[in-house]
Formats: structure tokens, sequence, C-alpha cells
């Protein structure tokens, strides 16, 4: 699989352009903004779009979904359904951050743990790991040994648990007990920041090293 990370608006959002060497196909995760950037990507790897894939409805990571799915035609596959209410306040979080319009949107499938998403010959397993929002997933190709993580985990650091339905200690049961379950040799993408390997943060993250520290502060 070959792997492009696009940073997109003022957040500088890590949307993933995922192709399927072998059938050219290619999908999307998480096209936060900045939709001519992503699509000039797709065209540049010559590769078409089969569908959008979402991890959680932050608009910094879903203000863009509906509109690249419609100009490519292409179903949008996640996140859970727990996330609707996020999916629901997108104009709203976009006039807050002082962004460009969002529109909402209605997933032509709701992820749940367990799913597996397809595209080309690429296989996606599909983990529900709740705690930054309530409907967060992440996917993870066995293949290759890379999970794209939204905003459950970053480079030693986690994600925000303050906001609406957000739990620190639920999104420390998801990134030990489903993340790390994936093993330690495993590279991750996250939304925000550098990659790295799951067995790293393991070791070295603070807020699974001793997450008592920080319980209240995030």
């Amino acid at each position: 699989m070959i792997v492009r990370l696009i940073p997109v608006t003022g957040f500088q959002q890590n949307c993933a352009l995922c192709v399927c060497p072998e059938t050219k196909t290619a999908v999307v995760i998480d096209p936060g903004g900045d939709i001519d950037l992503i699509e000039a990507a797709i065209d540049e790897a010559g590769a078409k779009l089969e569908k959008v894939l979402v991890t959680h409805a932050h608009v910094d990571h879903a203000s863009a979904v509906a509109e690249l799915a419609r100009r490519r035609g292409v179903p949008i596959e996640g996140p859970h359904k727990e996330d609707q209410f996020w999916i629901d306040l997108l104009p709203r979080q976009a006039a807050e951050y002082g962004m460009g319009p969002a529109e909402t949107f209605v997933p032509d499938r709701w992820l749940d743990d367990g799913d597996v998403c397809t595209f080309g010959n690429t296989e996606f397993q599909v983990l529900h790991t709740p705690g930054h929002t309530p409907g967060h997933v992440v996917f993870f190709d066995p293949h290759d040994q890379v999970v794209f993580v939204g905003d459950v985990l970053f480079q030693g650091s986690i994600g925000r648990t303050d906001f609406p339905r957000g739990d620190f200690d639920t999104l420390i049961d998801s990134i030990k007990n489903k993340l790390m379950a994936l093993g330690e040799d495993v590279t991750f993408h996250c939304g925000h920041g550098p990659s790295g390997t799951l067995g790293h943060e393991a070791r070295t993250n603070p807020f699974l090293v001793d997450p008592d520290r920080f319980r209240g502060m995030m």
C-alpha cells in the first residue's frame, strides 16, 4: 500500500491518501478540508478514489467528507454511529473555528468493531476506539502492519478527552487493550504530527506509562 499524508487546514490534520499499487484504487481517510489539495494528490497518484473513510467527526477530520464524496461519486464509510451528534454539529464546529462551510453527511456505512473495509486488494480491519469521541474508529492494515489512529494516539501524547462525551479512562483502555494488542512493530499514522510505532509509545508515552498522573487534566 502506498500512503501519502496530506496536512490540511490550520490544524495541520494528517489526511491520508492510501493507494493499492496493484489496482491504483484509493481511499482518503479524514478529509478535513483543503479539498483541492486532496484532489490534486489523488490525481498526481494516478489513482481512482473508491471511498472516503472517517475515523471521527471532529471538524478538522470531517469538514470536507461530504463534498469530496459528492465530487468523486464515492461512498462514505465511518465513523461509528455514536459520533452522529458530532456530524450534526459540523456546520457549528466550522463556524466556531473560523473555517469554511462544513456540510453534515450520512455515512453509507456506519462502522463497528470487527468490521472490514476494502479497496482494491487492500483490507483494513476496523477497531472501535472510543474516548476522544464516543464513535472513534481506527483502520488497521495487517499486511503492511500500519494503523491509522486519528486522534486516539500521538507521539508522546494522546487525544484530548475534554470535548463532549470524551473520557480519559475510556481512551486509555482503547489504546492499551485495542491498539497495543496489534503488536509493538506496527506503525501508526496519527491525525496530527509525526508517525511512530506502537511499541515505542507503549514504552515511552507518559500518558500510557503513568496515566494516573494525567487523569483529570485532558
